[in-house]
């Protein structure tokens, strides 16, 4: 039995592989009443013969590790959408996020305690991505937490 190849929607993914670095801006929250200015640190690899994107993430402020959070991107065809699973330092469960591509963008929605998160990465054709991670109480209202922008590292 020949091994299955990865899809077109597979192979989209790859877009996000490689090592990111970005400035980010994180809003006022609970968790950060003032808000802040941090470094963002991006390693995507490409994994399991191409049907995955593992993702890796450090927040520096002060060039001090501040947030660490650990993903899997993967195109699922049973739901026809990109699904990611996150886990991050915040101790939390587990959180799975499903959407898709627009365009160049990658938009996926999850719920979270108290709501719902909407995490876009924004692609241009010089190399570069924004991401937003935006949240709800209702999925209608959204606030964004934090935003950045990434260039190869």
């Amino acid at each position: 039995m020949p091994m299955p190849s990865p899809s077109p929607e597979h192979r989209a993914l790859e877009r996000l592989a490689g090592a990111w670095r970005g400035e980010e801006e994180i809003a006022p929250s609970p968790f950060d009443p003032q808000g802040a200015r941090a470094e963002g640190l991006v390693t995507n690899t490409v994994v399991v013969d191409g049907f995955a994107v593992q993702h890796d993430y450090v927040q520096l402020r002060d060039g001090v590790a501040s947030f660490r959070g650990h993903g899997v991107f993967r195109w699922a065809p049973e739901r026809q959408a990109v699904v990611l699973w996150w886990i991050d330092a915040m101790g939390g469960p587990p959180t799975e996020y499903v959407g898709g591509w627009v365009g160049d963008e990658l938009v996926l929605e999850a719920p979270i305690p108290g709501g719902f998160a909407r995490s876009t990465w924004v692609f241009d054709d010089a190399g570069r991505y924004a991401h937003a991670l935006d949240v709800s109480p209702d999925g209608a209202e959204w606030m964004t937490t934090m935003r950045g922008r990434y260039h190869r590292a």
